[in-house]
């Protein structure tokens, strides 16, 4: 085994990249809408491998009324009697849509199953259930893609120890990362069965090497822009019109109320 580092991207060339990559993600939006498409992705992986990391860069120049991101929180009284999926289906995309889930109904075959959310029936059932459900979506028409962000234990630590002491990320941590830490192998144990069941030829897992966040967020951009074939949509010419002020008075800008400019007092200090 080589004892080379592996290269980084460097921090100009990524975010060259990252708009490039952005620049098509806008392409691929307005054919979905174009062509009606209906587009699931799946994000999944250890806590602070990056997931949210990788949703931001894909959502930040697109519409989003056009892509939204779900992320379910703990499910209600309520939900815990219906059908495992049902909750999960109400978020699917209607035509010209794409949907993003932070994390999905495979919260039974990873959390709920290592932390005892679940009953060993429930489980068992789920991996008989879930492949035919993914087939079903499949066959109605949505483009479903699932994408596993793999890390190592020693990123994972170090990830969680700038958590735990940088204070606009301090939120991110909770007691279930704890949890995963001390559950390191059972959680590796779950996702190994979870590919095992799900990882088939109509709905396959694409593993994601997170360990360094920029070639993570950029492979995977890449990978999901090959995964729909898209064309750019030609736009019309368009003339911006003339604006006609007549007749029109301004309120006095004393009767408004204006944001105070603290940008000029902190140069100014400066």
């Amino acid at each position: 085994m080589s004892d080379k580092k592996p290269l980084k991207i460097s921090k100009k060339h990524y975010e060259k990249k990252l708009l490039e990559l952005q620049t098509e993600l806008v392409k691929l939006q307005e054919w979905v809408k174009h062509k009606q498409l209906k587009v699931v992705v799946i994000f999944e992986g250890r806590d602070a491998a990056g997931k949210g990391g990788g949703i931001k860069r894909i959502t930040e120049k697109l519409n989003p009324r056009v892509c939204r991101v779900v992320a379910l929180d703990k499910p209600t009284e309520r939900e815990r009697t219906q059908w495992y999926f049902q909750r999960y289906i109400e978020h699917l995309p209607a035509s010209g849509e794409i949907v993003l889930f932070d994390r999905s109904w495979y919260n039974r075959a990873g959390v709920e199953r290592v932390m005892g959310f679940c009953t060993e029936e429930e489980y068992e059932e789920f991996f008989r259930t879930c492949p035919e459900f993914e087939r079903m979506l499949i066959r109605s028409g949505i483009i479903l893609l699932k994408y596993w962000f793999s890390v190592s234990d020693e990123e994972q630590e170090k990830r969680f120890a700038e958590r735990i002491n940088t204070p606009i990320k301090r939120w991110k941590f909770s007691p279930m990362d704890l949890e995963s830490r001390s559950r390191w192998v059972q959680y590796s144990e779950a996702k190994d069965r979870m590919f095992a069941y799900t990882d088939t030829k109509e709905s396959p897992w694409w593993v994601v090497e997170a360990d360094n966040k920029k070639h993570a967020r950029l492979n995977c951009i890449a990978h999901l822009l090959t995964q729909i074939p898209y064309q750019e949509i030609e736009y019309p010419d368009v003339i911006l019109p003339e604006i006609s002020k007549e007749g029109y008075v301004r309120m006095p800008l004393h009767d408004q109320s204006f944001v105070p400019d603290k940008v000029s007092e902190w140069i100014d200090n400066d």
